[in-house]
């Protein structure tokens, strides 16, 4: 447990330079993702062929993956148009509303009952998105982009703790991704149709940007989350998930001085979704300390 738990905080940390690297690379959201996509399932192909990792899946299999890793491409797309419309303390806050969505469909989805203090804890995540909702205006259109994102994200990682019982990380991640690519591939016509850009081809610092988005904050981050789900709950995850935002709080303010750019709202609505957090830790603490005598 105390591993899984390494695991977590380690990719929470990796996650929390995903919004600095999105706000770095200028390319539009649906590119950005293109191309994290394509970089991450190659390397994946190759690293994971090396190591006699991957293992080939039967077409039903790999639908019923692949159909979660098109969610992965959909978070990532709102994501990152969360953080182009408004900014990444935006975006990344925005994002712990994904707490919320799992309390709601992983009942729904494991046919458990819902968990009272998991929603106490979740309306604290969303008193906190309100509030900044509320005074910050003119980032509207970005918080609701980072809305969307977060139910996104809840739906993935508890479709995802069903899959990491039958599969393994590596299969599951590559194929997630690689079918991802695939969907996003096929619709980028019309993406770009209706949202055109000046060039398809990113340049050098751009690169640079996208193979370490690629490389740190994807192959391995999610290679350790979903090694944390085999033991920790979707909810616990996606809670833990929550500290990513104050990790790119922190770096936007001193690379971009983000703080220049926020009212009060901002930081009492975060203060709330930090003790949703610190809550949620100490009662899985609590919970840790009582399982062995259970036994």
């Amino acid at each position: 447990m105390k591993k899984a738990f390494l695991e977590l905080h380690l990719s929470v940390f990796l996650a929390g330079f995903t919004g600095i690297l999105g706000k770095l690379i200028t390319l539009n959201e649906g590119m950005l993702v293109w191309y994290r996509l394509l970089i991450t399932t190659v390397t994946m192909y190759v690293l994971f062929r090396w190591q006699g990792k991957l293992k080939k899946l039967p077409l039903r299999d790999v639908m019923r993956i692949g159909g979660v890793g098109c969610i992965v491409a959909l978070h990532w797309i709102f994501f990152y148009g969360s953080i182009k419309y408004a900014n990444v303390s935006i975006g990344v806050v925005c994002f712990s509303l994904t707490s919320l969505f799992t309390a709601i469909f992983d009942p729904l989805i494991s046919r458990r009952r819902f968990d009272k203090m998991e929603m106490f804890l979740s309306m604290l995540t969303l008193a906190g998105i309100l509030l900044i909702f509320h005074f910050d205006t003119q980032y509207r259109t970005g918080i609701v982009l980072g809305i969307i994102s977060s139910m996104f994200a809840a739906l993935f990682t508890v479709l995802n703790k069903k899959l990491v019982v039958k599969y393994d990380t590596a299969n599951i991640t590559f194929y997630e991704l690689g079918v991802g690519f695939l969907a996003l591939t096929a619709v980028m016509p019309f993406y770009l149709h209706t949202f055109p850009v000046e060039s398809f081809v990113p340049g050098l610092t751009d690169t640079v940007y996208l193979l370490a988005l690629s490389w740190f904050c994807t192959v391995w981050m999610y290679s350790l989350s979903m090694n944390a789900l085999k033991k920790i709950s979707p909810f616990t995850v996606n809670l833990c998930f929550n500290l990513e935002p104050l990790y790119s709080i922190i770096l936007a303010f001193i690379l971009f001085h983000e703080n220049k750019l926020l009212h009060g709202g901002f930081y009492y609505g975060l203060g709330l979704i930090l003790l949703s957090v610190v809550l949620q830790m100490l009662r899985v603490a609590r919970q840790a300390k009582r399982a062995p005598a259970a036994h």
